[in-house]
């Protein structure tokens, strides 16, 4: 009875031509969708914050994360100071800023 089971099981992947072939190329298109759809996206906007925070200079008009608009008013190496309202400054770290105006 098992050999028989055996036969059968033989004789359909024969039949079917290259066995476990199907899953792999499965596997590698998967992987190719997620790299297209979804890390290669999440690498460029990474590298453009990362050139954004890098070319942060005195002067230009920010947005924080939280939502906070003001203009730097000096640059350190890991943190900026933004000043929100006319003598109002805040410091903060430098990856916090999400967007840049550059102003006269």
């Amino acid at each position: 009875m098992v050999s028989e089971a055996f036969a059968m099981a033989g004789t359909a992947t024969q039949e079917g031509g290259r066995p476990g072939y199907e899953g792999i190329i499965m596997l590698v298109l998967m992987f190719a969708i997620f790299y297209f759809l979804l890390i290669r996206p999440q690498q460029k906007r990474a590298k453009q914050h990362r050139e954004l925070v890098e070319n942060l200079k005195t002067g230009d008009a920010v947005v924080t994360a939280g939502g906070i608009h003001g203009k730097i008013s000096s640059v350190q190496e890991g943190s900026v100071t933004v000043e929100i309202a006319t003598g109002v400054k805040i410091k903060m770290n430098r990856t916090s800023i999400t967007e840049v105006s550059r102003e006269a």
